[in-house]
């Protein structure tokens, strides 16, 4: 049981890398129209439409700044749990 909750910690791991890559793409207008930026967006809009529209100061949105922190934290008591479990 514990395996499949280090493998479902790595999932989650790398789904924070391809939030991490959605907001860097999304600097790059170039890149919007790609295939790859499409796959990326598919996957990690859904979290981060959560939080879209409630920090946004002029023209500047920091909402993929809380939904970092949001998911960060959520990783953090994940990793937590599954270190009490394994003792």
């Amino acid at each position: 049981m514990l395996t499949f909750f280090t493998i479902l910690g790595y999932l989650l791991r790398a789904y924070y890398y391809i939030l991490i890559i959605y907001v860097l793409m999304s600097w790059i207008p170039e890149l919007r129209g790609s295939k790859f930026h499409r796959i990326i967006h598919g996957i990690a809009n859904p979290y981060m439409r959560i939080f879209r529209g409630l920090l946004v100061f002029g023209m500047m949105d920091f909402t993929p700044i809380l939904g970092f922190i949001l998911y960060n934290v959520g990783l953090n008591y994940y990793a937590e749990m599954l270190r009490l479990m394994a003792m």
